[in-house]
C-alpha cells in the first residue's frame, strides 16, 4: 500500500471523526468569514450558495493539506522536527491556496453561481490561513499527545520490566552467599547433631520452595510471608547463634493483610549484610506493626565496608510497592536504629 494512503500508520491516529465533525464546522465558519452580508441580511438562498461553495472549498483544502501533512510527517516524523513540518506546511500551503482558488472559480462558473458575491482575495487568504492553522495544529497536537502517551506507557513498561528483572535476579540468588553459608553451617551440624542437621535441611528446603512458589505473585498474605520468615530466621539463628536476636511480634490480627513477597527476607538480609554481628556487638532485629505498617527495625552498627553490595534490594522493594499502592515505604535512620516500615495492603491480594 502506498504511504500516501497510510495516514493512520504515519500520523498515529484515525482522523475520520475529526473530519466528519471539523469539515462542516469549518465550512460554516469560512462561509461567514467570506460572505458575512448574506448572514446579516438573512438571505437563505444566498447563505445556501455560500455554504455550498464554502463546503467545496473546505473539503478540497482540507484533503489537500491532509495529504501534504502526511507526506511531510513521513519524511520528518520526529518529535523534535515539528518546526520543520510546520515550515514545509506553510510553504506548500501557498500552492494549495492557488490551486483551490482555481478549482473554486471553475466550480462557480460551472454551476452558474456568478450571482454570488466575490470575496475579497485578502479575506480568502486569511480564511485559508486560519483553516491551515486549524488543520495542522489539530494534527500536530493529537499526534504529539499520542506520541507522549505512548512514550510514557513504554517507559512504565520498561520500568516494570526492570523492577521485575531485578526481583527475578534477587529471587534466583536468595542469595549465593546465603546458600554457601547455610551449607557450611550444615557441614558442622551433621557430625555434631544429626537430628538438628535434618531439621536444618528441612528449613532450607522450605525457604527455597517458597521462593519458587511465590515467583509470579505480586502480593501475598502476611501469614505466608511470616511462615517463610520463620524458616529463614531459623537458618540465620543456627549460623549466628546468640550473636543474632530476632523478635517477631504476634501478628495474628494482620495475618490476612497483603505484603510484597520476599520483602522481609530482603530486609533481614540487608540488616545482616550491612551491620556488625559479634558477641561484643549482637544484632537485634524486631518486627512489629504500627499505624497499618509493618516495621522491621535493627540496631544501627554499620560495618566499615560492605562487600558485594548491589544496592538494589531496598530500592527494589520501594519500586514494587510503588506499582501496587499509593502508600509510601517509610525509612528512618538514626545513630541508634535503622527502620523500614512497609505499608500493609488491605485489598487486591493476588
Amino acid at each position: 500500500m502506498s504511504r500516501r494512503f497510510c495516514f493512520r500508520e504515519i500520523v498515529g491516529f484515525d482522523d475520520r471523526w475529526l473530519m466528519i465533525v471539523g469539515m462542516p464546522l469549518a465550512s460554516i465558519f469560512v462561509s461567514f468569514l467570506l460572505t458575512p452580508e448574506a448572514y446579516i441580511k438573512g438571505d437563505w438562498r444566498q447563505m445556501f450558495v455560500c455554504l455550498t461553495i464554502s463546503f467545496m472549498y473546505t473539503n478540497v483544502f482540507w484533503w489537500s493539506m491532509r495529504w501534504i501533512y502526511t507526506e511531510i510527517k513521513y519524511r520528518y516524523p520526529g518529535r523534535n522536527q515539528a518546526i520543520t513540518r510546520v515550515g514545509w506546511s506553510v510553504l506548500l500551503f501557498h500552492f494549495v491556496f492557488l490551486f483551490v482558488n482555481i478549482v473554486l472559480d471553475r466550480f462557480i462558473q460551472l454551476f452558474n453561481f456568478s450571482s454570488s458575491p466575490k470575496p475579497n482575495v485578502i479575506i480568502e487568504y486569511v480564511a485559508a490561513l486560519i483553516l491551515l492553522a486549524l488543520v495542522i495544529t489539530l494534527y500536530e497536537a493529537i499526534s504529539a499527545y499520542l506520541m507522549l502517551e505512548k512514550a510514557v506507557a513504554e517507559k512504565a513498561i520498561l520500568e516494570r520490566q526492570n523492577v521485575e528483572s531485578q526481583l527475578e535476579g534477587l529471587r534466583n540468588q536468595v542469595n549465593p552467599h546465603f546458600l554457601f553459608n547455610s551449607l557450611n553451617t550444615l557441614v558442622y551440624l551433621i557430625p555434631e547433631n544429626p537430628d538438628k542437621a535434618i531439621r536444618f535441611v528441612q528449613k532450607l528446603s522450605k525457604v527455597y520452595r517458597f521462593v519458587l512458589e511465590s515467583r509470579d505473585a505480586k502480593i501475598i498474605p502476611l501469614s505466608e510471608e511470616l511462615e517463610f520468615l520463620n524458616a529463614y530466621t531459623y537458618l540465620l539463628k543456627e549460623r549466628f547463634g546468640d550473636n543474632l536476636h530476632i523478635h517477631i511480634e504476634d501478628l495474628t490480627s494482620e495475618a490476612s493483610s497483603g505484603i510484597v513477597p520476599l520483602s522481609l527476607q530482603m530486609l533481614f538480609e540487608n540488616a545482616i549484610k550491612h551491620n556488625i554481628i559479634s558477641q561484643e556487638k549482637p544484632l537485634y532485629i524486631d518486627v512489629f506493626t504500627k499505624n497499618d505498617h509493618l516495621y522491621i527495625q535493627n540496631n544501627n552498627q554499620k560495618k566499615n565496608q560492605v562487600s558485594d553490595s548491589t544496592g538494589v534490594g531496598l530500592q527494589n522493594i520501594c519500586d514494587r510497592y510503588r506499582m501496587l499502592t499509593d502508600q509510601e515505604i517509610i525509612i528512618d535512620v538514626n545513630d541508634r536504629f535503622f527502620s523500614v516500615a512497609l505499608p500493609l495492603i488491605k485489598e487486591n491480594l493476588a
